[in-house]
């Protein structure tokens, strides 16, 4: 008896350590819909049967809405998932903008996403998502844009909602949405002087989360991510971004290691597409599978059910994880 009760003991904990099974897909954030084998291979054996696919973005330039580096289209981008178009909006663009102006908007951006749609012949969901780092002073006028788009496209309407929406959402508002996506990245800004993750500080990341059980919208999907990136710094201390990064790029003659995840360029030349110079310095910032595990048991704790939509889809990314 005294076997049995340890042995129930052990499992009891061994089943409340392990991460719960979330179904899963990616976002795909490429201009050029392309996918190569690798790529297609992840996608087929995602859960979820959508791909989050972003369609263009809005800027505000000289007064005018803008779209923004719209999709084109491969002959390789097939998958049997339903795409949901995402449309990346600019806070700025939400700025003072008048009843006319969410009108013209709200109905532009949902001729545009059929047009693109009907243009390659792509599968769409009755969903669309709209990405925006809305701010107390731009809420009001967001939240109406997001009720025109619904009326006017007939569609579901859902938002991103990121960790400060959360900590602050007496100041930021609640969307008028029935659907949210989490972004559990972007922690703090890479190009500040800091030492932590900026795609993902897991301190930072509970902290503004300690109340999410709180938030009013619980239908609450969560993006988490598995990109990297490189921080280049200068003799100035100034920094800059190089996307797509891992610490086995660092592996290079031209580099001095100063510690796992950081160099120091020896030889002037050009390394990833960029001319770095003697004396400069190469930090990578890369998303580990205990980061990820981390994050998933804290929100389970704070949301009933969730889906898991990683950012994002690509080969670098996503051929050495196991999702």
């Amino acid at each position: 008896m005294k076997v049995l009760k340890i042995l129930l003991t052990l499992f009891i904990v061994a089943s409340c350590s392990r991460t719960e099974k979330h179904p899963y897909t990616f976002y795909y954030w490429k201009t050029h819909l392309k996918l190569d084998q690798e790529e297609k291979k992840v996608l087929a054996q995602a859960s979820v049967p959508y791909l989050y696919t972003r369609f263009f973005d809005i800027d505000k330039s000289g007064g005018k809405f803008q779209p923004v580096a719209a999709i084109t289209l491969d002959k390789s981008f097939k998958t049997d998932k339903q795409i949901v178009p995402t449309v990346f909006i600019t806070n700025q663009s939400m700025y003072h903008i008048s009843a006319e102006e969410i009108r013209f908007l709200a109905k532009n951006v949902h001729d545009l996403v059929q047009k693109k749609a009907t243009e390659y012949h792509l599968k769409i969901s009755n969903e669309i998502q709209i990405d925006c780092d809305w701010t107390a002073g731009t809420r009001d006028d967001y939240f109406k844009f997001l009720k025109e788009l619904k009326k006017v496209s007939g569609k579901e309407i859902t938002c991103t909602l990121r960790l400060h929406q959360v900590k602050d959402k007496n100041e930021t508002g609640i969307p008028p949405v029935e659907k949210v996506y989490l972004m559990c990245y972007s922690t703090s800004s890479p190009l500040e002087k800091s030492t932590k993750n900026s795609i993902l500080d897991v301190t930072v990341l509970k902290s503004y989360l300690s109340r999410l059980e709180d938030y009013p919208i619980k239908n609450m999907e969560v993006a988490l991510p598995i990109y990297s990136w490189g921080i280049v710094t200068n003799h100035l201390e100034k920094h800059k971004l190089i996307n797509a990064l891992s610490r086995k790029d660092l592996e290079n003659p031209g580099f001095k290691r100063i510690s796992d995840d950081e160099v120091e360029v020896i030889k002037d030349g050009f390394y990833f597409g960029s001319f770095l110079s003697k004396g400069f310095r190469i930090r990578v910032e890369e998303i580990s599978d205990d980061q990820l595990q981390d994050v998933t048991r804290f929100l389970e704790k704070k949301i009933p059910h969730f889906n898991i939509i990683y950012y994002q889809l690509d080969s670098k990314f996503v051929s050495s994880r196991i999702f």
